[in-house]
């Protein structure tokens, strides 16, 4: 019986030891490094860039090919992602897994400074709020789920548009029309796409995005981006407040916590664990 049981234990043992299959390791690859692509590549600028043999990376993506999961543009040589593969993007986005995964993480930030944040993404020139947890005795902010605002206009957009290559901002701003604003005070840093360079440098290089009554009269926000397993800007978390309660040389220290959730979030959208 004891032989019977260590054959056991060790068959258990070896059961919850993950098992190398490489080819599916190598395809997972390829899907990624194509996703992470601006366009199409040649099978050999993917050989080279994952360390594969060439006959191995043409054999997985003819495969690829026949379901769907990669496009094969002939007279370029090249290959993209395929439908397939968007249509798993869809699936991800109709389960709502920000939603689902941000708004646990947003309730502890709230329990732990005791001031309102909320989640949003990015979509056009906007951004488009997903996620809101309002600390108690806090006033309701404009930032409720569904709503949306211009993006260069708010902490979470900031932190999100300052991930982004600047030719692709300034594709999102192309003149004066694009930037909208919601408020009559002096002085808003971004009413032009020169402005917008500026603070968004001013975002990459103090790691947060901040606005100051540029939304609503009173409040301040903070925000950090949260990047997909590409390091593309997923979602943007942020925490607004009253701008008396907390004072602007404090601002920093607020967002290294918002960065320590934002870290947590990516973390679990990578599938990194739980």
């Amino acid at each position: 019986m004891a032989e019977s049981g260590e054959i056991g234990g060790s068959a258990v043992r070896t059961a919850r030891k993950p098992a190398a299959v490489p080819a599916a390791r190598q395809t997972l690859g390829i899907l990624q490094y194509l996703a992470a692509q601006r366009g199409p590549v040649a099978a050999s600028t993917i050989a080279a860039a994952l360390s594969l043999p060439r006959s191995t990376v043409y054999r997985l993506l003819s495969v690829l090919e026949e379901f769907g999961f990669v496009l094969h543009f002939p007279e370029a040589r090249r290959y993209g992602i395929g439908i397939a593969a968007f249509e798993m993007s869809s699936g991800f986005s109709r389960q709502e897994p920000l939603s689902r995964l941000g708004g646990p993480i947003l309730a502890n930030l709230v329990d732990e400074i005791g001031e309102s944040a909320h989640l949003a993404v990015l979509h056009g020139r906007d951004v488009i709020y997903l996620v809101e947890e309002r600390a108690p005795r806090r006033p309701a902010l404009v930032t409720d789920v569904g709503v949306r605002l211009p993006s260069h206009l708010t902490a979470s957009g900031r932190a999100l548009l300052a991930t982004l290559p600047k030719s692709q901002v300034r594709a999102l701003f192309p003149n004066a029309d694009a930037f909208a604003q919601r408020t009559d005070l002096p002085g808003i840093p971004t009413s032009s796409y020169y402005q917008l360079t500026k603070v968004l440098d001013e975002v990459r290089a103090h790691g947060y995005a901040a606005e100051d009554g540029e939304v609503t009269e009173g409040m301040a926000s903070v925000a950090v981006a949260v990047r997909d397993h590409t390091g593309w800007p997923a979602a943007g978390i942020a925490v607004t407040f009253p701008r008396e309660n907390i004072p602007r040389d404090a601002w920093p220290e607020l967002a290294t916590e918002v960065q320590r959730y934002a870290s947590e979030l990516t973390r679990r959208i990578r599938g990194s664990g739980s």
